[in-house]
Order: C-alpha cells, then structure tokens, then sequence
C-alpha cells in the first residue's frame, strides 16, 4: 500500500474522529469562508481532504449539485459516507480515494475547498503541481478555499512535517490563477484545548483571458 494511504488510515482505524487534533462538531471555520461568496443547487464542490469532516453533511443539507469528496483514506471516506446515506438530498456525492496530487483529471467545479491538506505539501514542486490541478479544476469565476497552519502554528501534525504559510505565500502560490479576494487568521481549538494557529484565504480563479 501507498506509505502515505498507510499513515492516513492508520491514523483514521486508530482515533475517533472527535480525537483528532482537527475535529470540528460545527464546521463554521470553512461554512464562514464559503459564505463570503454564497453557494447554490447549481454549484459543484470538491471538498480536498475532507476525511471525516461534518463539512460534507452541511454541503449536502444545502443542496448543492455535486459535492467530490477526495481523500487518500478509505478508512475516512467510508466514515463519512456512512452519515451522508442518512440525509435525504438531489446531491450527486462522488467519493475519490486518492491523494490529491494523482487527481487526473481533476473535475471541474466551481469550488475548491481544502482544510488542513495543502500543509503537508512541503516541497516546492508539489505545492506548484497542487497549484495546478487546482487551477484546471476551477472553471473561471470560481472560488479557491484554503486553510493551513499559519506561520506562528504548530511544526508538525500527525507526526508529519507541515508547511506553515501566510497570506502573501498563498497568493504567490496561486498568483497568475487566481486573485486574492479575502484572509483571516483563526485560533482553532483541538479537543484537548491547545491553541493552533490557522491562516484562511479565499481566492477567485481569475477568467482565462485574464
């Protein structure tokens, strides 16, 4: 198996998901970033990283169109779809079990929301080919989630490295793609009370003229 799938199902066999460090009962971090711009039944989602995260129910309660749920777990996929056969919705859910890097060809959506993934992609030439597939999956207009450990967060999650960033790394990630619309900085509180610092920006995929 994959050495990456292997951690991440470790991970996921071995702790509930309200003892993870980034459990959230209220997804309202990710629900307030998107409601900047507003969803509707028209829009289509891919959700990178989702693991077991209640984000996808409240996607699913707001009728949009499809909703991809990618993550390299299956273990996290098969958790998260055991809650979402439950609600009763027109949602077409598409469950991708591969790590977001192999995603070819990425699905075109109108939004791209990643919690907690883009951080473990520490080298430059992955966070580049990231940068891509995100580009080619946003059709123009669309909007780009991100949130990551912020320079002032924790070195390390899960027992792997991460790669802390503020707003200007994120934008020069993605600059020439998508155009910085908005960023906050956010306390987020683990189950056991530590304090991690987290950096949210909201991007818009520029049109492809632009």
């Amino acid at each position: 198996m994959n050495p990456t799938r292997q951690h991440w199902n470790d991970v996921w066999s071995k702790k509930a998901h309200a003892e993870v460090s980034w459990y959230q009962a209220d997804p309202r971090s990710s629900l307030s970033s998107i409601d900047r711009f507003g969803m509707t039944d028209a829009d289509d989602v891919i959700d990178v990283g989702c693991g077991a995260s209640h984000l996808a129910d409240r996607l699913v309660e707001r009728g949009v169109r499809r909703l991809h749920l990618l993550d390299v777990s299956s273990v996290a996929l098969d958790a998260v779809r055991s809650r979402l056969v439950a609600i009763k919705s027109a949602t077409v859910v598409e469950y991708l079990v591969t790590d977001v890097l192999d995603l070819a060809p990425a699905p075109s959506v109108s939004l791209w929301h990643d919690r907690a993934v883009l951080h473990f992609i520490r080298d430059s030439d992955a966070r580049s080919r990231y940068a891509a597939i995100a580009t080619a999956a946003v059709r123009p207009g669309g909007h780009l989630v991100i949130g990551g450990f912020a320079p002032d967060g924790p070195l390390r999650c899960s027992d792997l490295d991460v790669e802390r960033a503020d707003e200007a790394d994120l934008s020069r990630l993605f600059e020439g793609s998508f155009d910085l619309e908005s960023s906050r900085r956010e306390s987020h509180e683990t189950p056991w009370g530590a304090a991690q610092s987290f950096q949210w920006c909201v991007f818009k995929r520029c049109g492809l003229d632009s």
